[in-house]
């Protein structure tokens, strides 16, 4: 996919995660919010499911080609080689809490290349997005976009490092991993969900750790992370959002990362 297609995407991705955020945040706060439980246990409310729906519709009118892969309605296979994963609302526990640090994420794949990525942020009105050769953007309320860059840091004793739940070390088998981690680091914040990983986009923190992660969690943050000069890797230092866990890091802090899990 060329840049200017990519651009055109990513273009249709900010659009419509913008219409996404006025969807989630008329539920947002409000009493009459139904919470239900997944078969895992996790959360789940209209917002996501009514966010997700939205999306899944634009795309099919816009790109009817494109495949989706989603975290409430699962996989429609596409007929071109791209395929969007979207997280409607990453960090339903903050949402449901009224806590702000829940965002909407939509990533663009094409022939399993990750290629662009939008994260909004609708109660901050903040969004971070960027695509391959596009550089990576952070854009607070109607400002005009900025360019996203990760810290300069390359000690953890200097770092400031983020994670989303104390608890998901313990299901990892990995609180030892986390034990190491807090001794060593400047700070330790739960920071959480999608939320720590644009801090980490944009310089505001250097490491951020989720030992329990799915695809579609991932998805849309690498390319931005790339872009702005990080990157992303599973506990193994491998590539992927297919790993079950993911790391972000200002690229400096990956080999210290790495020593101490």
């Amino acid at each position: 996919m060329s840049p200017s297609e990519i651009a055109q995407r990513l273009e249709f991705a900010l659009a419509v995660s913008r219409e996404a955020a006025k969807l989630i945040l008329s539920y947002y706060l409000t009493p009459e919010l139904v919470v239900d439980l997944k078969r895992d246990r996790s959360p789940v409310t209209a917002a996501d499911r009514g966010a997700e729906e939205l999306i899944r519709d634009r795309i099919a009118k816009r790109f009817p080609d494109d495949g989706v892969f989603g975290e409430e309605y699962g996989e429609t296979p596409g007929r071109n080689g791209v395929r969007w994963l979207l997280d409607p609302v990453d960090g339903t526990k903050a949402f449901i809490h009224g806590v702000p640090l829940f965002g909407t994420l939509i990533g663009l794949e094409a022939d399993g290349e990750l290629l662009a990525g939008v994260c909004r942020l609708p109660a901050l009105n903040e969004v971070i997005f960027g695509g391959k050769e596009l550089g990576a953007w952070w854009q607070i309320g109607e400002a005009a976009p900025r360019r996203a860059r990760v810290s300069s840091v390359d000690r953890m004793e200097d770092a400031m490092v983020c994670t989303t739940s104390f608890n998901n070390w313990i299901k990892a088998g990995k609180q030892s991993a986390f034990d190491r981690i807090n001794t060593v680091a400047r700070e330790t914040r739960g920071w959480s969900d999608c939320y720590g990983h644009a801090l980490v986009i944009t310089g505001r923190a250097d490491v951020m750790l989720d030992p329990l992660l799915n695809p579609w969690d991932a998805a849309a943050l690498v390319p931005i992370i790339r872009e702005a000069g990080g990157q992303f890797f599973d506990w193994t230092g491998t590539d992927t959002i297919y790993g079950g866990n993911g790391i972000s890091t200002n690229g400096r802090l990956k080999d210290a990362v790495r020593k101490l899990l």
